[in-house]
């Protein structure tokens, strides 16, 4: 007997992994902080990330692993 129900990554989810995941290899930073702290919730395609990671644009400071936990927390 099964008793955890299936469930799958929306594209939502993917792309919010794959961001954090970019953030992270570019930066030479930790992602596991930033994956342990998304929010997910479940949705018609899927489960989705409440809180996705922000990309900055604004200046070019070097981002830090604090910087990357606050990208995705809201």
């Amino acid at each position: 007997m099964n008793r955890f129900a299936t469930m799958k990554l929306s594209n939502q989810a993917l792309g919010a992994i794959m961001m954090a995941l970019q953030e992270s290899l570019l930066n030479e930073l930790d992602i596991v902080p930033i994956l342990k702290s998304f929010e997910l919730a479940e949705s018609t395609e899927g489960l989705v990330v409440k809180n996705p990671p922000t990309v900055r644009f604004t200046d070019n400071s070097e981002i830090t692993e604090k910087d990357l936990l606050n990208m995705v927390r809201k």
